[in-house]
């Protein structure tokens, strides 16, 4: 969501705001080889958000949102997909490194 950084006692801290996403099933989509995920909400239907270290990024991920049976909004901004859509492949085909993780 964003990055930043705070200093506490004199040692930098570089940071990101991250929206947790859950998956939504115990394996792998059959046609396409992909894990779903869905973003996660708390019991008030708030999202789940959390900051995190940089170092604590493993690999990035590119998501490919379900897009469903409705027609998409020919308005629709690329900045407003993770509101837009309610689940995402995990596309493991983006590069070789995302391949072996998602395998």
């Amino acid at each position: 969501m964003c990055f930043f950084t705070f200093t506490f006692e004199g040692i930098s801290y570089p940071c990101t705001v991250v929206h947790w996403f859950d998956k939504a099933d115990n394996g792998p989509d059959e046609d396409t080889g992909m894990w779903i995920v869905k973003p996660s909400y708390d019991n008030g239907n708030s999202p789940l958000i959390g900051i995190i270290h940089v170092d604590s990024i493993y690999q990035a991920a590119h998501l490919i949102p379900l897009y469903g049976t409705h027609a998409i909004p020919q308005d629709l901004k690329h900045y407003d997909s993770y509101d837009t859509f309610r689940a995402f492949y995990v596309n493991k085909f983006a590069d070789h490194h995302a391949f072996e993780i998602a395998s």
